[in-house]
């Protein structure tokens, strides 16, 4: 095998363990508690402390703000978190745990999430720049630089299409 070749081997098969431990620690939230490993996730940072924002969330758990929302809202409709307005800035709404939460919390397991944000966080800088910039040329190489960063094994909801919003039947092929 040439070097490369066994450099890629090393890659695909910490990118398989990676994957499969994400995958195992969702499975085992939804068995345990009945919530994604996404959504524990968030409920695990909040348990930390209410987050001031949906921005804020989004820094804590390392994603963007428009994937935290939308798990943010399964958890509101649930009943697991509160959102209420901000005392500082009523254009914000402060979101916490409800007992509901928390109570879910007191019987739910560990994250994968949170391990290897720790892992990550652990590394030395350079190491964990090198880490960074290395996957980020990988998933501009496979041409997925375009894909949203959404939490993991966390489907986004999706938009319906202007057309269907107006009435109007989308043409054929249309999402």
């Amino acid at each position: 095998m040439s070097p490369g070749g066994a450099d890629a081997l090393r890659v695909m098969n910490s990118i398989r363990r990676i994957v499969r431990a994400l995958r195992a620690s969702s499975s085992e939230a939804e068995r345990a508690v009945g919530v994604s490993g996404a959504q524990l996730f968030i409920l695990s940072e909040l348990a930390e402390r209410p987050a001031q924002s949906l921005s804020e969330l989004a820094d804590r758990t390392t994603t963007d703000a428009s994937s935290v929302s939308v798990v943010v809202q399964k958890l509101v409709d649930k009943g697991f978190v509160v959102r209420t307005p901000s005392a500082l800035d009523a254009r914000r709404a402060e979101i916490s745990l409800s007992t509901k939460g928390r109570g879910l919390l007191r019987k739910a397991p560990s994250t994968a999430q949170r391990r290897m944000v720790e892992a990550i966080e652990g590394l030395p800088s350079d190491q964990r720049k090198r880490l960074a910039d290395g996957l980020e040329a990988l998933v501009h190489g496979i041409g997925a630089d375009a894909e949203a960063p959404t939490l993991f094994f966390e489907e986004a909801t999706a938009k319906k299409p202007a057309s269907k919003r107006s009435g109007k039947k989308a043409p054929r092929g249309a999402p």
